[in-house]
């Protein structure tokens, strides 16, 4: 059935100038095509046609599926040879026609762009590459395939009505999946997911988490305190992620997600008060904590399956994910150390690739199982999909955190009277460490994206979300460690009774061999995963460019493996060991800033004047009225006269 928007004989031509999508089709033999929007409703839309109309021949398929394609294909293939029918029977008439039909076109199509305002979905998606494997779903409609609006409905629009339609906060609400996959397609909201305020806040506490878990190993730069940073470290980043991902999956926006967020903010400061005395006596605690928030998650997915059994098979599994490596941890906190240490490292990898297995498993042929084949797909029929906006802005919002604690933890309070001495120098020089690193993250690699690793490949998309981890850590570990180095006075004008009272005591004489390690191969790993990071990514070619992309990450590896091997050099001071790391950061900076750049321009002023555009808002209606009399549009008096849509405009 047909709904208001599908004319009685539906074809392209009217479904171009509406921007309405077609809901039916006519096959050549008369048998009628129902689309679908989503497929939940497919089996309602079968059922209601079954009963309305038992006796009509009919098919129903879900949009934008290989059956929904091979009928449009199909259709379109027997109205062209109309066309060509028509062409041979009535050349004169037919070309007329055409040539009629293709004016109308164009004025369609101008005054259009004349008066569309809205800001659509397929803009914020070319940052990180359309996929047309994409279906959006909209908020007030089943589905829909496309994005385009209706310019007469923004013009339409009662501004004085919509104040009055503010939302209402509820104590409970039933969740809804903002985006899943379905048999290769992907089904997402048409309105952009923004970063809630509470997960900022949250972000304020892992602001001291880093901090702590930073700090604790700079000040034990030994295998014991590797061992410490890497297990507190992954824990504290798996709870962020696992509430990253819930609020990415699920819309609620009710009390109850709030008095949630608040109730995980409180086992991550239990966590967090316990790290230091992790592997002494805080271990039961350290563990208990972490517990808490994940079986509370567990709780969580096992309430959706029950909810939505749309996506029960996923959610299951996802609390089976949890389940197991949480008996893991139990069993850990009933062994002393290092033997807790074997558990501990098996529960780690089940925690951070669990949720992995099911992609893996749902992606195999699995031909010598046809039957578990069609058993898992039915299962696994429908799983939440990440939101590549919000996962990239949560994970960016987290490495500016580590960039801005590698700052912070630079400074130090200085009483001499003339304070540019070693120290400063030194501070100096990692601070220009972690802006280098910065620009390369954020203004090189994150820039001229044509296809997102998370929508271009699940290999890619893998890639990228698991290399954040360690190139995360990895900085977090020479920053911290850099924080010692820059107060240690083995080089000249480097006094310690320059330093404030607090930093005397950390002064130290020497560099001590795990703090170079730390260090140099905190970098090295960091310098070689934004390597990784950036290769994941399908980036614009710039015309006539200077330097490849493959060969300038070449350089990347290849200074990351240099600074990972110069602890060796162990006859370098504190003064000298910063200095060489900051020249071949440095290094790596400038090639890269010169290698994206083109031939065909000046590297050092753009030549190019720069032009202004202005934009004047008319009506539809004006444009159509215009162009009927023939009479041309005096911008300039409908500024002065104020038209309606200026006072709509003033009225806001």
């Amino acid at each position: 059935m047909a709904d208001a928007s599908t004319p009685s004989n539906p074809n392209l031509h009217s479904s171009h100038h509406t921007g309405k999508r077609l809901r039916q089709l006519l096959h050549p033999n008369g048998r009628r095509i129902h689309i679908a929007g989503s497929p939940d409703e497919h089996e309602r839309l079968k059922l209601q046609l079954v009963t309305s109309e038992p006796d009509q021949d009919f098919d129903v398929c879900v949009h934008g599926s290989p059956e929904h394609l091979a009928a449009v294909r199909e259709i379109h293939s027997h109205q062209e040879q109309k066309r060509e029918e028509l062409r041979q029977q009535f050349p004169d008439q037919y070309n007329t026609f055409e040539d009629v039909h293709r004016q109308l076109d164009l004025l369609s199509n101008e005054l259009q762009s004349l008066t569309s305002h809205g800001v659509f979905l397929n803009a914020s998606f070319s940052r990180f590459g359309y996929d047309a494997h994409l279906r959006t779903r909209e908020p007030d409609s089943s589905a829909s395939s496309t994005t385009v609006g209706n310019p007469a409905d923004l013009e339409e629009r009662d501004w004085d009505a919509e104040r009055q339609k503010g939302t209402a906060l509820r104590f409970w609400r039933p969740p809804i999946v903002r985006q899943y996959f379905h048999r290769g397609l992907l089904w997402r909201a048409e309105a952009t997911e923004e970063v809630a305020s509470f997960e900022l806040f949250v972000d304020l506490l892992y602001v001291g988490i880093i901090a702590i878990i930073g700090d604790t190993a700079a000040e034990n730069a030994t295998s014991f305190g590797f061992l410490q940073f890497l297990v507190t470290f992954v824990l504290s980043w798996k709870m962020w992620n696992d509430l990253t991902l819930t609020i990415s999956w699920f819309e609620t926006d009710d009390i109850t997600q709030r008095i949630a967020v608040l109730f995980v903010m409180i086992c991550l400061f239990g966590y967090t008060l316990n790290i230091v005395a992790a592997f002494d006596s805080t271990w039961t605690q350290l563990v208990a904590f972490y517990l808490t928030q994940r079986l509370f998650n567990c709780v969580y997915y096992l309430q959706i399956a029950y909810l939505l059994p749309m996506v029960r098979g996923s959610m299951v599994y996802y609390a089976t994910a949890i389940l197991v490596p949480s008996a893991l941890w139990i069993g850990s906190v009933q062994l002393g150390y290092p033997e807790r240490l074997a558990l501990v490292w098996v529960a780690i990898p089940l925690d951070l690739f669990g949720p992995l297995f099911m992609i893996i498993f749902t992606r195999l042929s699995w031909r010598r199982f046809p039957n578990f084949k069609d058993k898992l797909n039915q299962w696994f029929d429908f799983f939440p999909a990440i939101n590549i906006e919000h996962k990239t802005e949560r994970t960016n919002a987290f490495v500016t955190l580590v960039f801005g604690y590698s700052v912070v933890a630079l400074l130090y309070q200085n009483k001499a009277a003339f304070g540019i001495n070693a120290f400063f120098g030194k501070a100096i020089l990692g601070l220009i460490q972690a802006f280098s690193f910065n620009w390369i993250y954020f203004e090189i690699d994150a820039c001229n994206i044509h296809t997102h690793a998370i929508r271009r490949h699940v290999v890619s998309s893998l890639v990228w979300i698991t290399v954040h981890l360690p190139f995360i850590m990895s900085f977090v570990l020479a920053g911290s460690s850099l924080s010692r180095l820059v107060l240690v006075h083995d080089c000249v004008n480097a006094d310690p009774e320059t330093l404030g009272e607090d930093y005397i005591t950390r002064s130290e004489p020497e560099v001590s061999v795990g703090s170079r390690w730390f260090y140099c191969g905190g970098l090295g790993t960091a310098l070689i995963c934004m390597a990784a990071i950036s290769l994941s990514h399908v980036h614009k070619k710039i015309e006539n460019q200077r330097i490849n992309k493959r060969p300038r990450l070449a350089l990347r590896v290849a200074v990351g493996i240099v600074l990972i091997c110069l602890p060796l050099a162990e006859s370098l001071t504190s003064l000298q060991l910063i200095f060489t790391t900051t020249g071949l950061v440095v290094l790596t900076l400038m090639f890269e800033v010169g290698g994206s750049t083109s031939k065909n321009n000046s590297f050092w002023r753009d030549k190019q004047r720069c032009k202004y555009s202005a934009e004047c808002r008319i009506r539809k209606k004006a444009v159509e009225a215009a162009l009927k009399a023939g009479v041309t549009i005096d911008v300039t008096e409908i500024v002065k006269d104020g038209g309606d849509e200026k006072r709509l405009y003033e009225q806001i």
